[in-house]
């Protein structure tokens, strides 16, 4: 339960980097005169961070596998083009709630947001130590 809560809060600090460093991709409240206070941004990113993990653990790898000849193909670089689209996937499923994500073009935006986010959860889960995933 701790490494599910500890993933969730890397994907959040992984998309509020990305939100932070390109312009395209943005985090807010579709729900009008919601508070902007940091407490529900900092509650945004957590529940964004939780759906782009569910949508990363049960879509990517059925993705992943389909596109497995091009991957190959491709030395691995269409694996970026697969991480884009699970962005461009959470967007469209947080359209449907009160917080928003979007991520304006394919692209530039998902694919540098997908490039930023893998590099930021290498970087934090190298910090993370590993005792919480084996259940030591």
């Amino acid at each position: 339960m701790v490494g599910f809560l500890i993933r969730v809060v890397v994907n959040a600090v992984a998309l509020a980097v990305a939100a932070w460093l390109i312009p395209g991709i943005r985090i807010g409240s579709e729900v009008a005169g919601a508070d902007p206070s940091l407490a529900f941004t900092v509650l945004s990113y957590l529940f964004v961070g939780l759906l782009f993990g569910l949508v990363n653990a049960i879509v990517r790898p059925i993705v992943s596998l389909l596109a497995l000849p091009i991957t190959c193909l491709t030395l691995g670089l269409f694996a970026i083009v697969i991480n884009a689209a699970m962005l461009m996937l959470t967007s469209w499923i947080t359209s449907f709630t009160p917080v928003g994500f979007h991520v304006d073009t394919f692209f530039w935006d998902a694919v540098f947001g997908s490039i930023v986010i893998a590099i930021v959860s290498a970087i934090i889960g190298w910090l993370v130590p590993d005792r919480f995933d084996r259940g030591e």
